[in-house]
């Protein structure tokens, strides 16, 4: 009955998300947020999809291609530029964050406070009224404390007048579960 961190996530980007909107996976990773928002926008609608690692984008790309996918765009970069790939006109439905490391990858690459919080405020400044950003924390491995905290008195900060701000957490599950943290813009700033 209660949704894993993952199918939440999803579930909040299905509700905010529809076919012609722009959408972006701030961390593409294995491809599979960028897979699923792209089916949500439809053929009307792009995906940016950013990633620091070639590896993640190559990944992307492939699943992207098996599932015929050519509503996206993708981006071998830190997600903290990615106002320099997106038009200043472009207004944003959703974007989605998975922090952390890339799953069976190099685990000393790893997003950094400094570089979300920048792609963050970035995002927040695009997002329409009633758009959504997702950010999937994961804390357990070195660094990921420290990038918790920060996005924690980040969004703590944030205007109630301006954002709705969700914590979504298994609270009696150990080893740093990972959670969610949604940001629903309700007025412009």
């Amino acid at each position: 009955m209660i949704q894993g961190i993952i199918p939440f996530a999803h579930d909040l980007l299905a509700k905010a998300v529809t076919r012609g909107d722009t959408v972006v996976d701030a961390t593409c990773g294995n491809g599979n947020d960028t897979l699923f928002l792209s089916s949500l926008v439809g053929d009307e609608g792009h995906v940016f999809a950013v990633d620091i690692q070639r590896q993640a984008i190559q990944t992307t790309k492939a699943l992207l291609a098996e599932h015929t996918r050519k509503n996206f765009t993708l981006i071998h970069d830190s997600h903290a530029h990615i106002d320099t790939y997106i038009d200043d006109h472009v207004e944003l439905a959703a974007a989605v964050f998975n922090l952390g490391y890339l799953p069976r990858s190099d685990k000393q690459i790893i997003t950094e406070p400094t570089s979300t919080i920048t792609a963050l405020e970035k995002l927040l400044h695009r997002i329409r009224l009633s758009g959504l950003v997702i950010l999937v924390v994961y804390s357990g491995h070195p660094g990921g404390q420290e990038e918790k905290d920060a996005l924690l008195r980040y969004v703590r900060a944030l205007s109630q007048k301006t954002y709705k701000v969700l914590q979504y957490e298994f609270v009696n599950l150990q080893n740093n579960p990972p959670f969610v943290l949604a940001i629903e813009k309700i007025a412009d700033n």
